[in-house]
Parts: structure tokens; C-alpha cells; sequence
């Protein structure tokens, strides 16, 4: 479903943090009859040279769209009533698995009351999770940690136009032809009579329903489970879309029985080096190093496996297995892949993770991360975008100047390394 990141819980979903909240219809602007062109009321605050700019892009998209395969009726009628919508604009600068701190982020993820609910959850669709977990080999609570990551067991399925907020998000540009790609895939769903282009609701980043799937993702894995003739993923009945999450997961390598990760203790003075997603080894290796499950035992052989530190050598470790990279292609920040996995955890029964957080220090703020970055690539370091996200590509950066200076190589963007960075 997402290849971009979004945030935990509801409403995308995206997924999950609310990425855009309710939006009154009543308020949607009325489109000009002869077209594709779109008014807007002024109820946005757009400025007049935003929404002329984009109704042109909109007349613009129309051939484009035609070019591949798109009816002309079914693009004018997708469009009608649509609009600019700088909150959409707004919610895709703003993901909270790139600016929440790790505990923070699983904190809610994980909480207490997200627990039981999909613990409640589970059990008031169990027959319809087991028939899914039969037919795909994803256990059911792992799909009901995604359901509820991604609209909070159903509560929060989004609200908003999937047309104009994918077609904002293509006109504004910054991932305009991811947009557009998406925005093609809708009218698709449209053309082919699954919803009407008006009960096509969902997130700000164009997901929908009730595990958030984008278009693109619709259409190549969601399933009709319900038997009815439809793939309905945005009803009050979860089935379908339940069980496309399966398919989904299963599409892309998930192997029943092997956690997506072990909380783990690491002997005095490992090399935090060898903590990269990157580098596997078997269990038994790590083992022999010293690296024991959190009752001292060796975790047992469920594969190839990594050594993951998302606060750096200062809080939790784990030793993250191929299910960790499945759950990933849904969404590939690690915040949020440790989030699906321990509340799947949870859900089942098993523990709060053991391990301190390292709650008392002082993050780095968006600008100070961008500095970090800035500096990174100063030094030669291949940083690709200075953004103040800190992707894989970051994290490898400083994990090499780590090394060059001489202390642990955690990757962890810390006050300390940005300190050292300023030497």
C-alpha cells in the first residue's frame, strides 16, 4: 500500500496519525458545468493565483488522463465539485514517523487502550481473521496491528475526497508524479464501477479504507473476500479489506510463524557497527557474540537476522527477521514497522518492550537535523537530500563519521554526534 510515509493512526490512515481530519461537504466548492475546470469558493483562504493555476493544471490532466484510457465522462464527473486543498499540502510536510521520537511514537502505537481495542477487535471478527489467516498464512494479529494502526480498527478511515486530495498533491508538485500515478489509478477504480467517485473517501495521501491501501495498490492486491462481486474496502464491513492487507503481505514474502522481531540484550561493549539492517547473520552467530533474548536464552533459528538500535546503543535492541522487511513495504519508516509488529505482539499476549528509552534527552529539532545533514555531506559523506528526515541514507552517514572519530556507530542522530559534526 504506501510506499511513502504517513502518519499513526487514523485517518489515513496512514495510517494512522490522523493525517487530515473531516472535511464538511457542504462547504465543497461547485464545479463550472462545461468542464474539468474547477471554481473555488472562497473557503479555503486559496489565493486567487493558486486556484487558477491549478484549474489549469486540471484541464491540462484531462488528456492526459484520456491518453491512458481514462473516459472523458468519467474524468468530468470525478472532478466535479473539487477543489485546491492547502491542508492537503500541509498534512503531506508533516509525517509523524519522521518527527516523533521512537518511544514516543510507540508509546501510542502500542498504548494501552490500542491494545485492548484490538484485542476486542480481534475477537469480534475472529472467524473472518482465521478464514484470512488460513487462505493467506498472515496471522490474524498481525493483520488486526495494521488495521488498527492504519485507521484505528476502523474508526478512522478518512473523510476526505481521495480526487482532490491526490489531485492537490500532483498539481503541488514536490511528489507530483507519484500523485499523479495514483490519481490515474482512482479514476481506474472508478471507470471499472468498484465506488463512486464521491464515496471514494480517505486520507490526505489519497489512502483508503479501512487498512489504507492507495490506488495503485488497490488494484493490483486488493481481494473480494465477502464473495459479493466487489472489493469493497470502504464499508463498515472490514472483510475485504482485512483481507486484502493479507494478500498484500503475503505478495511480498510474509513467512507465518517468524516474528518480525525478538527485543534483545547485547553483551557489554558490542560493536554497535554490526547494528545494520544491512548486515544478517543467524541467530546462532549473534548467540555466540553474546546477544541473548531478554531471558538470557539465544533466539531461536527463524532465519537470517539483523540487529536493529532506532534510539541508537542508549535504548532497545532487536534482532529484526525478513518479516520486518515485508511489513515495511506498507510503510517503510521503522517507527512504524516496530509499531505493527510489537502491537501485534501485544494483541497476542506478549509483553511491553523491556528496555529503557532514553526519554530524558534532548532531541535535535528539524533545523538541527538539517544541520546535522548539511554537515554529513560537507564532509563528504553521501547524504542525499537535505531534508531533516533521517532515512537510511542519513543513518549510514553517520554511522561512517562515527567510525572516523572513533566512537560507537549507532547511527543515532544525537546531540553529541551533531556536536562532534561541529568540531
Amino acid at each position: 500500500m504506501k510506499y511513502f510515509l504517513l502518519p499513526l493512526s487514523g485517518a489515513i490512515l496512514m495510517t494512522n496519525a490522523a493525517c487530515a481530519g473531516p472535511v464538511d461537504r457542504s462547504l465543497r466548492p461547485e464545479a463550472r458545468p462545461s468542464g474539468l475546470s474547477v471554481v473555488q469558493q472562497p473557503v479555503r483562504q486559496v489565493a486567487p493565483e493558486t486556484q487558477a493555476a491549478f484549474s489549469q493544471w486540471v484541464d491540462g490532466f484531462r488528456s492526459r488522463a484520456q491518453a491512458q484510457g481514462i473516459r472523458n465522462d468519467v474524468v468530468t464527473r470525478s472532478f466535479a465539485g473539487i477543489g485546491y486543498n492547502p491542508d492537503v499540502v500541509t498534512s503531506d510536510r508533516n509525517q509523524s514517523e519522521f518527527k516523533r521520537e521512537i518511544w514516543d511514537y510507540l508509546d501510542s502505537a502500542a498504548s494501552p487502550k490500542r491494545v485492548a481495542n484490538g484485542q476486542a477487535a480481534l475477537q469480534q471478527h475472529r472467524r473472518t481473521l482465521q478464514a484470512i489467516e488460513d487462505r493467506f498464512g498472515v496471522e490474524k494479529e498481525v493483520v488486526t496491528a495494521v488495521w488498527g494502526m492504519e485507521s484505528t480498527y476502523g474508526e478512522r478511515r478518512g473523510t476526505l475526497d481521495v480526487i482532490e486530495s491526490l489531485a492537490t498533491l500532483a498539481y503541488d508538485g514536490r511528489r507530483g508524479a507519484f500523485f499523479e500515478k495514483q490519481l490515474i489509478a482512482a479514476l481506474q477504480i472508478i471507470q471499472a464501477g468498484d465506488v463512486d467517485p464521491r464515496s471514494m473517501t480517505g486520507s490526505w495521501a489519497g489512502a483508503m479504507g479501512h487498512t489504507q491501501f492507495i490506488p495503485t495498490s488497490y488494484l493490483a492486491y486488493a481481494v473480494d473476500f465477502s464473495g459479493d462481486g466487489k472489493r469493497d474496502i470502504w464499508s463498515d464491513d472490514p472483510t475485504d479489506a482485512l483481507a486484502s492487507t493479507a494478500a498484500y503481505l503475503k505478495r511480498f514474502g510474509w513467512t507465518k510463524g517468524q516474528p518480525w522481531g525478538v527485543e534483545v540484550r547485547l553483551p557489554s561493549g558490542f560493536n554497535a557497527g554490526l547494528a545494520s539492517r544491512d548486515i544478517k547473520r543467524a541467530p546462532s552467530e549473534w548467540a555466540a557474540m553474546g546477544v541473548t533474548d531478554m531471558q538470557g536464552r539465544a533466539v531461536p533459528n527463524h532465519g537470517a537476522a539483523s540487529i536493529l538500535l532506532p534510539a541508537g546503543t542508549a535504548g532497545a535492541a532487536f534482532m529484526i527477521f525478513d518479516n520486518f522487511k515485508v511489513i515495511s513495504r506498507y510503510n517503510n519508516a521503522e517507527a512504524y514497522v516496530i509499531g505493527v509488529g510489537h502491537l501485534s505482539d501485544r494483541i497476542k499476549g506478549g509483553p511491553e518492550i523491556q528496555t529503557a528509552w532514553p526519554r530524558g534527552y534532548a532531541p535535535l529539532s528539524f533545523d538541527e537535523r538539517m544541520e546535522m545533514q548539511q554537515r554529513l555531506q560537507a564532509r563528504g559523506y553521501p547524504v542525499e537530500k537535505i531534508d531533516g528526515i533521517i532515512g537510511p541514507n542519513t543513518v549510514n552517514a553517520i554511522r561512517a563519521f562515527q567510525a572516523s572519530v572513533g566512537v560507537p556507530q549507532d547511527g543515532f542522530p544525537s546531540q553529541d554526534v551533531l556536536a562532534l559534526l561541529k568540531r
